[in-house]
């Protein structure tokens, strides 16, 4: 891909041996802004209706895999639970759609991965990881609770306990952490990281069978007797995201953190 291009693209992909990569390109921290989910989403669907990919990688360009949402289009939602509302459910729609698409996704998580990086990375089918990489859930020190599918996601992969104390605390863990308490799959140095997932990936695009791969992620994904207590879940977990952003907590951590300073919290 011509260079000049990517450099103006905030997400982009390129396929090769029937593998996908798909590029977070709004650097430095690859925030999710609201403009780059909606180039993830385009990314999303044109890989998924390739008949050539039969695997997709999900990573970041530079030094991040994403450092989480774009904290500054939080200040335009202040006092508006409609609009925080809606801000949490596209970013859930359009993680859920990487969760439920039928060829399998690895999240390649090459640096922070914090937020709604880790919530991207959790909706991916499996997780790599650098060693180095840092991951975590900070948002209760912003005075909010994860809200594009974090409060459900982390709880199916480690434990309720262990995911409550990540997200109430609001600290970040290696890659090795990571793997030890089984949120990614496997942790490896940093240089080595690309190289594994790309093997990975391949050995599913050039082994296995597309239409059993398909099945198999129906079976684990595909919701139980008619319904998704996962999506219940998570319109549970978008409203309270949605009220916060009427609290003068909220406001108070997002101001600190823009205005890099310790929130005061009132409540």
């Amino acid at each position: 891909m011509d260079k000049n291009l990517m450099e103006k693209e905030l997400v982009f992909n390129e396929v090769a041996d029937s593998v996908a990569t798909i590029y977070l390109n709004n650097q430095p921290a690859n925030a999710l802004s609201t403009k780059t989910l909606s180039e993830l989403e385009k990314n999303i669907d044109e890989v998924s209706n390739n008949d050539s990919v039969k695997a997709v990688i999900i990573t970041g360009e530079g030094k991040m895999f994403a450092a989480g949402a774009d904290i500054k289009e939080f200040t335009e939602v202040y006092d508006n639970e409609s609009k925080g509302i809606e801000m949490a459910k596209n970013a859930q729609r359009i993680f859920r759609k990487i969760e439920m698409m039928h060829k399998p996704v690895i999240a390649a998580i090459n640096g922070a991965c914090l937020g709604g990086g880790l919530e991207l990375a959790m909706s991916c089918h499996l997780r790599l990881s650098a060693n180095e990489a840092v991951l975590g859930q900070p948002e209760t020190n912003l005075g909010l609770i994860p809200g594009f599918g974090g409060t459900q996601r982390l709880a199916r992969l480690v434990n309720p306990a262990k995911a409550l104390e990540l997200t109430m605390f609001g600290n970040n863990i290696k890659g090795d952490e990571a793997e030890r308490i089984g949120l990614v799959n496997l942790s490896v140095p940093l240089d080595d990281l690309m190289e594994t997932v790309t093997q990975w990936a391949s050995q599913i695009a050039k082994t296995k069978s597309g239409h059993t791969t398909q099945k198999l992620l129906d079976a684990i994904y595909r919701p139980i007797n008619g319904r998704d207590q996962d999506l219940d879940g998570l319109d549970n977990e978008a409203e309270i995201f949605g009220e916060l952003f009427s609290s003068s907590d909220t406001q108070e951590g997002v101001n600190a953190f823009i205005e890099k300073r310790k929130a005061e919290f009132k409540k």
